[in-house]
């Protein structure tokens, strides 16, 4: 039986991802927001789409800023900005 994939929703666009396709921000305990490239690390999640224009209404509309209720590392968004540049 094939195993089941884990759907994860963009907080950009609302869009359902497979979890794999999607960039994983984290707000850990300590209150820090980070990438988290394995999709593993502890901690409150959320996603976004490799969509650039997705990213940027991310960013302009503070979307992830909303989500975990603190504003975002300047350096955080450029690294997520660079991944999605990446392709």
């Amino acid at each position: 039986m094939a195993r089941k994939i884990p759907q994860r929703m963009c907080v950009g666009c609302g869009e359902m991802f497979n979890k794999k396709e999607l960039l994983r921000v984290v707000k850990n305990k300590e209150g820090e927001i980070f990438y988290d490239p394995i999709g593993k690390a502890n901690g409150r999640g959320a996603y976004i789409c490799k969509n650039p224009s997705c990213f940027d209404l991310v960013i302009k509309d503070k979307k992830l800023e909303k989500v975990f209720k603190m504003p975002i590392p300047q350096d955080t968004i450029d690294i997520l900005r660079s991944k999605i540049s990446d392709g």
